[in-house]
């Protein structure tokens, strides 16, 4: 892949073979930024899984840096004011499920309650293919409305390992001071560790690595159980 000259002269700042501590990275990440905007810094954790090995959570960042999210919650007639007044932007049952069938996705994340499931199931092709599907996995199947709502309105980020078993995942921005990345880092580090599958291979995390989004990436000197 060819880069920019911008992306080259960021990349003849440091060495880009070095793994640095959490710190460091995080401050060389907002020095190495240069794009107009206030560029997203990512986390890469590269893991060691088995073929029939994931790794999925959700987690709330210390920090916060995302905007408030739409949620729309899937619940009989009977809990659309509980889903309201805990903050939902929309909730109901018939009604929003034609609205998505119909390609309606006005929103940011969805919640069910577990009697919703049957319906909100026949969904999976319009709201899987954008990563919107209700699970339990990640709380978003719940009959605790409130507080389902109240955690992702805090942030509540759901992270999981691609195919090759990788996590790719948001931390926060360029423009957050380095001490509160590296607290997200640090927030982030520790629930893949504890939700490290008990038959794991040693060396689990194999490695870490941060960049900003137009950024090259900088390895974080990162051993598990310190």
């Amino acid at each position: 892949m060819k880069h920019g000259k911008k992306y080259r002269e960021s990349l003849a700042k440091y060495d880009s073979s070095k793994a640095y501590e959490l710190d460091q990275a995080c401050k060389l990440v907002k020095e190495l930024k240069f794009a107009k905007f206030d560029e997203t810094v990512e986390v890469h954790v590269n893991l060691r899984l088995g073929k029939s090995q994931t790794v999925r959570d959700t987690l709330v960042f210390p920090h916060q840096f995302k905007g408030e999210k739409k949620v729309l919650v899937f619940c009989k007639e009977d809990r659309i004011k509980e889903a309201l007044d805990a903050g939902a932007a929309f909730a109901g049952a018939d009604e929003y499920i034609e609205k998505v069938k119909g390609g309606w996705l006005d929103f940011d994340i969805a919640v069910a309650t577990p009697d919703m499931m049957k319906d909100v199931g026949r969904l999976g092709m319009v709201l899987g293919r954008k990563g919107l599907m209700p699970n339990p996995k990640t709380g978003t199947v719940t009959a605790d409305i409130s507080h389902a709502i109240n955690e992702l309105k805090k942030g509540r980020t759901e992270f999981r390992a691609d195919k090759g078993g990788v996590i790719h995942i948001a931390v926060g921005k360029v423009s957050m001071d380095a001490d509160k990345l590296v607290e997200n880092v640090n927030a982030l580090l520790s629930e893949v560790i504890r939700k490290k599958p008990a038959d794991a291979k040693a060396g689990f995390v194999q490695s870490v690595s941060v960049n900003s989004t137009m950024g090259p990436g900088v390895w974080v000197n990162f051993k598990e159980g310190e």
